[in-house]
């Protein structure tokens, strides 16, 4: 999970891989979204693309990663701006980040100009972009509470009924217990568990991650 550079963040990404093609002018395009974290996800993703869809003309791509805010296009041979450009465009005015989406193009025999190739790259990948769907990540503040057994059952049931999230649970003389709060929501959390608890339940505010 990516950690949250600010308390407060949220950003936008794809809620899953998609695939999706098109024939246009006899040239085979097709755009497949992968979610990613890192540049060696990114690497990953073209080496399998390659190995799935061998001896293709061009593989067109485009990524947006949020750790660092790092993003980038290619045309892989086309005329410069009319490949990855449009892709790198719609995930910008969309604001989605740790994506890439890869177009494949097995050429047909029809030159499409430049309008016709940046339309048939930024469409291909729209299409596989509204297939795949949008997810939000939400920054969330990570908790860990070390707490009696007498407290646990009691504990978990008014968490959960407040819509806060329960996470790792790991048991010895007393219990550990892993929570995820929104991070909007920590001052809110914080005084009522020591309320509720009358501070009898030790906790550690541990990370901020996006979930």
């Amino acid at each position: 999970m990516t950690e949250c550079k600010l308390n407060q963040e949220s950003f936008l990404t794809v809620a899953s891989e998609a695939l999706k093609e098109q024939i246009i002018e006899k040239s085979r395009f097709i755009g497949l979204v992968r979610p990613v974290k890192t540049v060696a996800d990114v690497e990953r993703h073209m080496q399998e693309v390659k190995e799935e869809f061998p001896n293709a003309r061009h593989y067109v791509y485009a990524y947006r990663l949020y750790q660092n805010r790092l993003e980038k296009s290619s045309d892989d041979g086309e005329p410069q701006g009319t490949g990855g450009r449009p892709i790198l465009d719609l995930l910008q005015h969309r604001q989605i980040w740790d994506v890439q989406i890869i177009v494949v193009r097995y050429f047909g025999g029809i030159l499409l100009g430049t309008g016709g190739l940046t339309r048939a790259y930024g469409g291909t990948a729209r299409l596989a972009l509204e297939q795949a769907g949008i997810a939000k990540l939400e920054c969330y503040a990570v908790y860990r509470l070390e707490l009696s057994y007498a407290w646990f059952d009691q504990l978990k049931y008014v968490v959960q009924q407040k819509g806060w999230e329960l996470g790792e649970e790991a048991f010895a003389e007393k219990v550990s217990l892993g929570i995820y709060v929104p991070a909007a929501q920590e001052l809110e959390f914080e005084n009522w568990l020591d309320d509720f608890t009358s501070k009898q339940v030790a906790w550690t505010k541990i990370k901020y991650i996006m979930k």
